[in-house]
Protein backbone atom coordinates (compact mmCIF):
# COMPACT_ATOMS: atom_id res chain seq x y z
CA UNK A 1 0.00 0.00 0.00
CA UNK A 2 1.69 3.50 -1.19
CA UNK A 3 1.66 6.07 1.97
CA UNK A 4 3.53 8.46 0.22
CA UNK A 5 0.46 11.01 0.75
CA UNK A 6 0.11 9.91 4.43
CA UNK A 7 3.74 10.84 5.00
CA UNK A 8 3.36 13.89 2.75
CA UNK A 9 0.52 15.22 5.24
CA UNK A 10 2.95 14.29 8.58
CA UNK A 11 5.28 16.19 6.94
CA UNK A 12 3.35 19.21 6.50
CA UNK A 13 1.84 18.88 9.71
CA UNK A 14 5.35 18.95 11.45
CA UNK A 15 6.78 21.45 9.33
CA UNK A 16 3.76 23.93 10.55
CA UNK A 17 3.91 22.58 14.43
CA UNK A 18 8.01 23.73 14.13
CA UNK A 19 7.53 27.05 12.66
CA UNK A 20 4.77 27.65 15.25
CA UNK A 21 6.95 26.95 18.11
CA UNK A 22 9.86 28.53 16.74
CA UNK A 23 7.71 31.97 16.19
CA UNK A 24 6.36 31.28 19.53
CA UNK A 25 9.70 30.88 21.25
CA UNK A 26 11.07 33.65 19.44
CA UNK A 27 8.19 36.25 20.61
CA UNK A 28 8.89 35.23 24.25
CA UNK A 29 12.56 35.63 24.28
CA UNK A 30 12.78 38.68 21.93
CA UNK A 31 9.02 40.42 22.17
CA UNK A 32 6.50 39.73 19.43
CA UNK A 33 7.85 43.29 17.70
CA UNK A 34 11.04 42.07 17.12
CA UNK A 35 10.93 38.53 15.06
CA UNK A 36 10.79 38.22 11.61
CA UNK A 37 9.90 35.65 9.15
CA UNK A 38 13.33 35.15 8.55
CA UNK A 39 14.21 34.14 11.90
CA UNK A 40 11.19 31.85 12.56
CA UNK A 41 12.14 30.36 8.92
CA UNK A 42 15.86 29.65 10.16
CA UNK A 43 14.76 28.59 13.57
CA UNK A 44 12.79 26.14 12.29
CA UNK A 45 14.94 25.05 9.96
CA UNK A 46 13.17 25.72 6.70
CA UNK A 47 13.39 28.50 3.94
CA UNK A 48 11.38 31.83 4.48
CA UNK A 49 9.37 30.39 1.30
CA UNK A 50 8.26 27.75 2.98
CA UNK A 51 7.13 29.69 5.52
CA UNK A 52 4.89 31.66 3.52
CA UNK A 53 3.10 28.29 2.37
CA UNK A 54 1.81 27.56 5.78
CA UNK A 55 1.92 31.41 7.66
CA UNK A 56 0.35 34.63 6.10
CA UNK A 57 1.98 36.82 8.93
CA UNK A 58 4.32 36.28 11.91
CA UNK A 59 0.86 36.93 14.41
CA UNK A 60 -0.72 33.97 12.57
CA UNK A 61 2.29 31.80 13.44
CA UNK A 62 2.44 33.32 17.09
CA UNK A 63 -0.81 32.45 17.75
CA UNK A 64 -1.12 29.10 16.20
CA UNK A 65 1.15 27.32 18.83
CA UNK A 66 -1.25 28.10 21.43
CA UNK A 67 -4.79 27.65 19.24
CA UNK A 68 -4.06 24.58 17.49
CA UNK A 69 -3.84 22.42 20.73
CA UNK A 70 -6.61 24.10 22.93
CA UNK A 71 -8.77 23.48 19.91
CA UNK A 72 -7.48 19.92 19.97
CA UNK A 73 -8.06 19.99 23.83
CA UNK A 74 -11.72 21.20 23.17
CA UNK A 75 -12.17 18.26 21.26
CA UNK A 76 -11.38 16.16 24.04
CA UNK A 77 -12.41 17.61 26.64
CA UNK A 78 -16.70 17.38 24.98
CA UNK A 79 -15.48 14.16 24.65
CA UNK A 80 -14.64 13.39 28.12
CA UNK A 81 -18.54 15.09 29.51
CA UNK A 82 -20.38 12.59 31.38
CA UNK A 83 -22.29 10.63 28.55
CA UNK A 84 -25.91 11.85 30.63
CA UNK A 85 -25.20 15.82 30.16
CA UNK A 86 -27.33 17.36 27.56
CA UNK A 87 -25.49 17.72 24.31
CA UNK A 88 -25.45 21.71 24.65
CA UNK A 89 -24.68 21.87 28.53
CA UNK A 90 -21.39 19.69 27.39
CA UNK A 91 -20.32 22.08 24.97
CA UNK A 92 -20.78 24.95 26.92
CA UNK A 93 -18.58 23.50 29.96
CA UNK A 94 -15.94 21.99 27.56
CA UNK A 95 -15.45 25.37 25.36
CA UNK A 96 -15.45 27.39 28.70
CA UNK A 97 -13.11 24.95 30.40
CA UNK A 98 -10.08 24.73 27.79
CA UNK A 99 -10.62 28.97 27.28
CA UNK A 100 -10.72 29.68 31.20
CA UNK A 101 -8.12 27.81 32.47
CA UNK A 102 -4.97 29.70 33.09
CA UNK A 103 -2.53 30.15 30.41
CA UNK A 104 0.65 31.91 31.98
CA UNK A 105 3.13 33.67 29.45
CA UNK A 106 0.73 32.55 26.05
CA UNK A 107 -2.17 35.02 27.14
CA UNK A 108 0.05 37.53 28.34
CA UNK A 109 2.33 37.50 24.91
CA UNK A 110 -0.73 37.30 23.16
CA UNK A 111 -2.82 40.09 24.79
CA UNK A 112 0.37 42.32 24.43
CA UNK A 113 0.16 43.20 20.60
CA UNK A 114 -2.70 44.40 18.70
CA UNK A 115 -1.99 42.12 15.92
CA UNK A 116 -1.16 39.73 17.97
CA UNK A 117 -5.14 40.12 19.74
CA UNK A 118 -6.60 40.06 16.24
CA UNK A 119 -4.97 36.60 15.34
CA UNK A 120 -5.89 35.29 18.32
CA UNK A 121 -9.60 36.23 18.41
CA UNK A 122 -9.56 34.83 14.14
CA UNK A 123 -8.09 31.76 15.39
CA UNK A 124 -10.83 30.62 17.32
CA UNK A 125 -12.32 28.94 14.17
CA UNK A 126 -10.17 26.48 14.71
CA UNK A 127 -11.83 24.57 17.07
CA UNK A 128 -14.25 23.89 14.71
CA UNK A 129 -13.41 20.70 12.92
CA UNK A 130 -12.26 19.05 16.65
CA UNK A 131 -15.50 20.19 17.98
CA UNK A 132 -17.58 19.01 14.88
CA UNK A 133 -15.67 15.40 15.41
CA UNK A 134 -16.54 15.10 18.97
CA UNK A 135 -20.14 16.67 18.52
CA UNK A 136 -20.64 13.48 15.86
CA UNK A 137 -19.09 11.00 18.20
CA UNK A 138 -21.18 11.95 20.89
CA UNK A 139 -24.85 11.68 19.31
CA UNK A 140 -23.43 9.51 16.47
CA UNK A 141 -24.16 12.09 13.90
CA UNK A 142 -20.94 10.49 12.08
CA UNK A 143 -21.49 12.15 8.32
CA UNK A 144 -24.29 14.33 9.38
CA UNK A 145 -23.43 18.26 8.23
CA UNK A 146 -25.81 19.39 11.19
CA UNK A 147 -22.58 18.51 13.23
CA UNK A 148 -20.17 20.79 10.99
CA UNK A 149 -23.26 23.52 11.20
CA UNK A 150 -23.40 23.67 14.57
CA UNK A 151 -19.62 23.36 15.49
CA UNK A 152 -19.31 26.22 13.13
CA UNK A 153 -22.16 28.54 15.37
CA UNK A 154 -20.54 27.51 18.18
CA UNK A 155 -17.05 28.57 17.25
CA UNK A 156 -18.54 31.88 16.06
CA UNK A 157 -20.38 32.09 19.58
CA UNK A 158 -17.03 31.74 20.97
CA UNK A 159 -15.46 34.11 18.75
CA UNK A 160 -17.75 36.84 19.40
CA UNK A 161 -17.41 36.01 23.11
CA UNK A 162 -12.94 36.39 23.06
CA UNK A 163 -13.25 39.70 21.02
CA UNK A 164 -15.20 41.18 23.65
CA UNK A 165 -13.50 39.68 26.32
CA UNK A 166 -9.88 40.79 24.76
CA UNK A 167 -10.46 44.93 24.46
CA UNK A 168 -7.23 46.47 23.78
CA UNK A 169 -7.24 49.68 26.50
CA UNK A 170 -6.17 51.58 23.55
CA UNK A 171 -9.85 52.05 22.45
CA UNK A 172 -10.45 54.12 25.93
CA UNK A 173 -6.94 55.17 26.20
CA UNK A 174 -5.88 56.37 23.24
CA UNK A 175 -4.20 54.43 20.26
CA UNK A 176 -0.78 53.54 21.84
CA UNK A 177 -1.81 51.99 24.95
CA UNK A 178 -1.45 48.66 24.32
CA UNK A 179 -2.94 46.88 27.78
CA UNK A 180 -5.20 44.72 27.57
CA UNK A 181 -8.92 45.79 29.42
CA UNK A 182 -10.99 42.74 30.00
CA UNK A 183 -14.44 43.25 29.70
CA UNK A 184 -15.62 41.39 32.84
CA UNK A 185 -15.45 37.39 33.23
CA UNK A 186 -14.63 35.28 30.42
CA UNK A 187 -16.48 32.49 31.76
CA UNK A 188 -19.57 34.58 31.91
CA UNK A 189 -19.08 35.55 27.86
CA UNK A 190 -18.65 32.73 27.22
CA UNK A 191 -21.88 31.10 28.93
CA UNK A 192 -23.98 34.53 27.42
CA UNK A 193 -22.74 34.14 24.00
CA UNK A 194 -23.02 30.63 23.77
CA UNK A 195 -26.64 30.96 25.27
CA UNK A 196 -27.45 31.64 21.73
CA UNK A 197 -26.89 28.61 19.86
CA UNK A 198 -27.66 26.03 23.12
CA UNK A 199 -31.39 25.74 21.65
CA UNK A 200 -29.65 24.29 18.33
CA UNK A 201 -27.49 22.09 20.53
CA UNK A 202 -30.45 20.83 22.19
CA UNK A 203 -32.97 20.36 19.34
CA UNK A 204 -30.30 18.23 17.02
CA UNK A 205 -29.58 16.59 20.32
CA UNK A 206 -33.68 15.61 20.32
CA UNK A 207 -33.74 14.33 17.06
CA UNK A 208 -31.32 11.88 17.47
CA UNK A 209 -32.02 10.00 20.02
CA UNK A 210 -34.52 6.85 19.52
CA UNK A 211 -38.37 7.63 19.47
Amino acid sequence: MNDSGGLRERKKIATREALSAAAFRLALEHGPDNVRVDDIAEAAGVSPRTYNNYFASREQAIVAAVVAERALRIGAALRARPAGEPLADAVVEAVVEQYCEPAGDALLLITSAPGLRAAFVDAVVSIEQPLAAAIAARTGGAGDAATTVLAAAVSAAARVAVERWVRPAGERAGPNNLLVVTGGSLADILREALAHVAPALAAYESRRQPS
